[in-house]
């Protein structure tokens, strides 16, 4: 999405010891990111009652941050480029640990929502940043082990995260409840902060790099108009003004597309969509990460509204064995795509599919009175499914992109992904929400519609291209 050409070549200069540091603190900003990312799966019924916000406030609590974070993803890798790494990822960085005060802080459900759109906004300007600063930082024939320190740290943070988030709801620091999964920041974003402006070499960026700022409001548009529609629908009743929302994005999104294929930089650029492996991985992409993301919602609701878990348990029974499932086939994919290639990713999708109708199958058959001898089993196999199309996907969709392609390509598919994932937690959670006195029906519908994205996903496999292009590993 970005290069590295616009930071001075400071690998030679800096001292090794400084050079870790600097790795130290883009870390810390991607494990702020996913914890923030994933807390509201978990804490979305604990939220949703101290605030009174009902139904749609359980949708919109994941959906708005990753809506923002989606949508300006590429624009934040832009800016980056054209004013400088070092002053976006310190203005990103900032902003994320203020908006976090506001979420802790909120005293009603638009103020949160408001609050979350904000963070996503402002992480959006803080993810870019990291790898082309890293690019410019270590020598090449150090990149490599400078990246690999990521898979370890983000797959320790996405098993710690849900726990911490628990164990800070269950145990009430101070009285705050919830809002302190949020406060924690001050103290966490503002040590990255500190660090960050001491650590980070300063660079001019380039001034001539263009922006599609147009580009970016209609796809801001189309988003917020499909996600309101979809959630205000679901919430208050399909009346007209769900209707004329979902219209608006729809036409947003088409005049999205359109600007696309004529401005002088757009976005995507047009030729990736000529390209049927990448469109096919593109699809295959937003259905499967929509299909999981509201998957995880849905975990978390039936937990603890259905089987009246704590947080904490929910999160030792859901959220870690999914965790760790999706660390551990992310490891071993880094070893195995290069000789199963797209085989891997029906492999990840199959075993997604068995996990989820293993969950159905129990709850369908046992309802409420389902225990954690049946439900840890089947989410770690879903963990390891996710895992592995979480590893391969999107590696194997720009496997047969050219290099001039490689930067938009990787750029887009990992905003769209946000993107599903923000749809998705609508999408599944408003079929589970719909039923809302019947927790266990809610959940075998939502879990079946799960599987049927997931198995629709298996036929758009053979599409994409056979390989991953060695430079990606």
């Amino acid at each position: 999405m970005t290069s590295t050409t616009a930071m001075p070549a400071t690998a030679g200069t800096l001292p090794p010891s400084r050079r870790w540091a600097v790795l130290a603190v883009i870390l810390a900003a991607e494990v702020l990111d996913l914890i923030d990312a994933t807390i509201t799966n978990l804490a979305a019924p604990t939220i949703t009652a101290s605030l009174h916000g009902g139904p749609s406030l359980v949708q919109w609590l994941g959906a708005s941050y990753a809506l923002a974070l989606g949508v300006l993803l590429v624009l934040g890798g832009r800016l980056g480029d054209k004013y400088g790494r070092r002053r976006i990822f310190l203005t990103g960085l900032a902003g994320f640990t203020a908006a976090s005060v506001v979420c802790g802080l909120a005293t009603g459900p638009s103020m949160l929502i408001a609050a979350r759109l904000v963070q996503g906004a402002f992480g959006a300007l803080l993810i870019p940043q990291g790898f082309g600063i890293l690019g410019a930082v270590f020598p090449r024939d150090q990149i490599g082990k400078a990246f690999s320190a990521f898979g370890p740290v983000l797959g320790l943070s996405a098993v710690g995260g849900p726990i911490l988030a628990a164990t800070l709801i269950d145990t009430d620091p101070f009285g705050l409840g919830w809002r302190s999964m949020f406060l924690i920041n001050i103290v966490l974003g503002g040590a990255a902060l500190l660090a960050a402006h001491h650590l980070l070499p300063r660079d001019p960026g380039d001034r001539t790099v263009a922006i599609d700022t147009p580009g970016s409001l209609l796809l801001a548009g189309a988003m917020s108009g499909l996600l309101y529609g979809l959630i205000h629908g679901s919430a208050n009743g399909w009346r007209l003004t769900a209707w004329a929302a979902l219209a608006t994005g729809a036409v947003f999104f088409a005049l999205f597309a359109h600007r696309q294929t004529t401005a002088a930089n757009p976005l995507i650029q047009p030729s990736l969509f000529r390209n049927r492996g990448f469109v096919s991985g593109l699809a295959l992409g937003i259905a499967f990460f929509a299909a999981v993301a509201g998957l995880l919602y849905v975990v978390s609701l039936f937990l603890q509204g259905g089987l009246g878990y704590s947080p904490l348990r929910t999160a030792l029974t859901g959220s870690v064995p999914m965790a760790v499932g999706i660390v551990i086939a992310s490891i071993a994919c880094y070893r195995l795509i290069g000789r199963l290639g797209r085989t891997l990713v029906l492999i990840g999708l199959l075993a997604t599919l068995a996990g989820t109708l293993g969950l159905w199958a129990a709850v369908h058959a046992t309802g409420t009175a389902t225990g954690p001898t049946v439900i840890v089993p089947a989410a770690l196999v879903i963990g390891l499914g996710m895992g592995t199309c979480f590893g391969t996907v999107y590696d194997i969709t720009l496997g047969d992109v050219t290099p001039t392609e490689a930067g938009s390509g990787s750029g887009s598919l990992t905003a769209v992904q946000q993107l599903a994932n923000a749809l998705g937690a609508a999408a599944v959670t408003t079929v589970y929400l719909h039923t809302p006195t019947r927790p266990a029906h809610a959940m075998t519908t939502s879990l079946l519609i799960v599987a049927a994205i997931t198995l629709g996903c298996c036929g758009l496999v053979r599409l994409l291209p056979r390989a991953a292009q060695p430079q990606h590993h």
